[in-house]
């Protein structure tokens, strides 16, 4: 079905870099060997991954795996924009040395991965018309620069956070320059938001630059949603889960992003506890379903 399109798998089915209680004792080499066993191209940058170009490098050649981007934390709505591009710019210098094309930007001012209270409801971080505002015009000038340097920005919309949405990520692609800021399209947090993920490949289609593959456990949203779980809860209670293994149309993802044109990298991301679910296992059922289901 897909003639460019490659498949990755990130470090977080194996190490949480949120939470190192989940797969603390798992080495950079067990996650990046057995993801190459597993039939997997490539991988994203993750907390445990070697800091110096060279060593990831050699270490990622020995097992023919490549990286293809990696999450960018931004604070265009809280922090001077200065601040945001110089960390930006080290960030790209890092992967452009990692033969990277790929950077996901999400923005976190006021996000509550780490806070103990309820996600959902009038918890759920919003931004202002000004913060609107700082955000766009910063992302554009972001992917600008990355753009110019042969990547492309692509944004991360998340739960608990200000884009989390389909109407905000409607109102972050309409303004911002299509040039220069992409999404980062993500299953996952989109069915969790109660959004429909098949309509959001549709019609953010064109504007895909890098996607997510993250499955839900229905049931164990409906539980997190009544109870008020806060993020981290919904990642120890089991709410996400690799592709196949919940409620997402799969098989209408892969056709929207196929009518799209869609190229690039699709990363399998589906954090859970390893000890719950054995990574390796999981990185071979992921594997073997979407290369039934998208034919890579």
């Amino acid at each position: 079905m897909f003639n460019n399109v490659k498949l990755g798998i990130a470090p977080i089915n194996w190490t949480n870099d949120d939470m190192p209680q989940l797969g603390g004792e798992l080495t950079f080499e067990q996650m990046v060997s057995e993801a190459a066993l597993a039939g997997f191209q490539g991988t994203e940058i993750g907390g445990k991954f070697p800091t110096d170009p060279a060593v990831l490098n050699h270490a990622l050649d020995l097992r023919g795996i490549k990286i293809a981007s990696q999450w960018f934390s931004s604070f265009l709505c809280s922090k001077p924009y200065e601040e945001n591009e110089a960390e930006f710019i080290k960030a790209l210098d890092f992967l452009e040395a990692v033969g990277a094309a790929r950077i996901n930007v999400c923005e976190l001012t006021r996000n509550l991965f780490a806070e103990e209270c309820s996600m959902f409801g009038s918890n759920k971080p919003v931004a202002t018309d000004a913060e609107w505002e700082l955000l766009c015009t910063g992302l554009n000038k972001l992917g600008r620069i990355a753009a110019e340097r042969g990547f492309k920005l692509c944004f991360h919309h998340h739960m608990a956070t200000v884009v989390q949405t389909f109407a905000e990520t409607k109102r972050l692609m309409e303004h911002t320059d299509p040039r220069y800021v992409y999404l980062c399209f993500d299953t996952g947090h989109f069915t969790f938001a109660g959004e429909d993920a098949v309509e959001a490949a549709r019609q953010f289609g064109p504007r895909i630059g890098h996607v997510h593959l993250k499955d839900i456990r229905l049931d164990k949203m409906q539980r997190a949603y009544a109870e008020g779980f806060p993020f981290r809860k919904a990642v120890l209670e089991g709410c996400f889960t690799i592709p196949g293994d919940g409620c997402v149309n799969y098989p209408e993802v892969f056709a929207a992003l196929h009518d799209a044109h869609y190229e690039g990298w699709f990363i399998v991301e589906a954090e859970q506890d390893p000890a719950k679910a054995n990574p390796f296992e999981y990185a071979l059922m992921a594997r073997e379903y979407i290369q039934k289901n998208a034919c890579i």
